[in-house]
């Protein structure tokens, strides 16, 4: 596993994904906007930011492009809501970027 992450984009996709986990962990858990913890919510979330993010770590570990991508574009919609408000959370956005970054840069290391 550490020799997967000696690669840029298996690098950057690991981060960007337990980034996402740790980001969601604080949108459900820690969120000062939200008085309780409402399942609905909580399901639609971890469907759309935290499954996502581990799609894209074990695409980084296994090499498979393709999830990565899948990732990205399942990630975006809320991804690109989420980077529109203020705080902490706007960092979704930066996490979605980072697997398309991953993505392309894993389609240079195949080609070389």
């Amino acid at each position: 596993m550490i020799c997967q992450l000696k690669r840029p984009s298996a690098l950057l996709a690991t981060t960007a994904g337990t980034a996402a986990i740790l980001l969601w962990m604080m949108l459900v858990f820690f969120n000062p906007y939200s008085s309780s913890l409402e399942t609905r919510p909580l399901q639609i979330t971890f469907f759309t930011l935290c499954v996502p993010a581990a799609l894209a770590i074990v695409s980084a570990w296994f090499r498979r492009r393709t999830l990565l991508l899948i990732a990205f574009l399942w990630s975006l919609p809320i991804s690109l809501y989420l980077a529109m408000t203020p705080g902490i959370f706007a960092l979704f956005g930066a996490t979605s970027c980072a697997y398309l970054v991953s993505y392309f840069l894993m389609l240079a290391e195949m080609r070389r």
